[in-house]
C-alpha cells in the first residue's frame, strides 16, 4: 500500500541559521503508521505541525546538539508542558550523551531544575545503538563532527534511508550508508569560515561517501551558506553516478522511487 512506503519529509536543510523560506535541519520520516522527527533545528516545529502533532510523534531522534539540529526541542518542551498539547506519556527522545542535562540547564530559571524528563523520555545514543520504533528501526553510529555526534540508518517497509547529521568522512557513515536506497548527506561549502580540522562534508565528500557505500541515491541537505543549492548537486553529481537531489524544504521523498518526490525545487 502507498501509506506503508518510507518516506522523507523535508522540515528544513539550512544552516548555520534559517531563512526566510528554509528551516533549519529537520525531517519527519514515516512509514504511514510511524512518524519520527530527526533533528529538531530552529523553526522545524512549526513546519512538522504541517504533518503531525508533537503528541503522535512516536519518537524524535536528534544528531547532535549544535543549534542548529537541536534547538527546537526547547520550544517543543514548552508545547508540551504547558499549552495544548496532551501526551500520555514523555516523548521518547534518543540524542547525545549528556541531553537531558544540557536542555534542562537551559530552561531552568529557578532553583528548580525544569522538568525536561515530564516531556521526554531520554535515552542516549552510542556507537551500534539501535532501536524499534513502530514499523521503523533505527540504527546509530558515532561519525566525526567534532564533538557528540551520530548519523542514523532508518528501515522500514523494505526500504533505508541513512541521515548523516554533521560530519568528516569517516568510515563510520560509509559503513552505515551501506547499499541503502537513499543517503541524506549535508554538503557544506569548503569556503565555509570553520577553523580546525574538517567536520563537514563538501559536496564532494558527499558524492564520494555515497558511491563508497553504493547508495542507491543521494539527497543533499545543510548545504552551506556560500554555495547555491544547484551549485551543491552539480558538485557532488561529480564524484556520484546515481540520482542527485537537493533537499528542499517542503520537499517529500518516497524511499527507493526516485520520481516519486512532491513538493521539489532547486534553488
Amino acid at each position: 500500500m502507498t501509506s506503508d512506503l518510507l518516506r522523507l519529509t523535508v522540515l528544513g536543510s539550512a544552516t548555520p541559521y534559517p531563512s526566510v523560506d528554509n528551516p533549519c535541519s529537520g525531517y519527519l520520516v514515516s512509514d504511514g503508521g510511524t512518524r519520527v522527527w530527526v533533528d529538531a533545528g530552529s523553526g522545524t516545529l512549526a513546519q512538522l505541525q504541517r504533518h503531525v502533532r508533537l503528541e503522535d510523534l512516536d519518537a524524535i531522534w536528534i544528531s547532535h546538539m549544535h543549534a542548529d539540529h537541536s534547538a527546537d526541542l526547547l520550544t517543543a518542551y514548552y508545547a508540551v508542558l504547558f499549552a495544548d498539547v496532551e501526551l500520555t506519556e514523555p516523548i521518547p527522545l534518543y540524542g547525545p550523551p549528556g541531553i537531558a542535562d544540557r536542555l534542562a540547564h537551559y530552561l531552568t530559571n529557578t532553583s528548580t531544575r525544569s522538568p525536561v524528563e515530564s516531556a521526554f523520555a531520554f535515552h542516549e545514543l552510542h556507537d551500534g545503538h539501535q532501536v524499534r520504533v513502530g514499523g521503523l528501526t533505527l540504527t546509530s553510529r558515532a561519525v566525526a563532527h567534532g564533538l557528540p555526534a551520530f548519523a542514523v540508518r532508518i528501515e522500514g517497509a523494505g526500504r533505508s534511508l541513512v541521515y548523516s547529521g554533521d560530519t568528516a568522512p569517516c568510515t563510520g557513515l560509509t559503513d552505515l550508508a551501506e547499499r541503502c536506497d537513499a543517503l541524506l548527506c549535508e554538503a557544506e561549502s569548503a569556503q565555509a569560515p570553520d577553523p580546525g580540522e574538517q567536520v563537514h562534508h563538501t559536496p564532494e565528500d558527499a558524492g564520494d561517501t555515497a558511491s563508497a557505500a553504493r547508495a542507491g541515491r543521494l539527497i543533499v541537505t545543510h548545504v552551506g551558506r556560500f554555495l547555491t543549492p544547484q551549485q551543491a548537486v552539480t558538485r557532488a553529481s561529480t564524484r556520484f553516478d546515481g540520482p542527485t537531489d537537493y533537499a528542499a524544504p517542503g520537499a517529500t521523498f518516497v524511499i527507493g522511487q526516485a520520481a516519486n518526490v512532491s513538493g521539489h525545487s532547486t534553488r
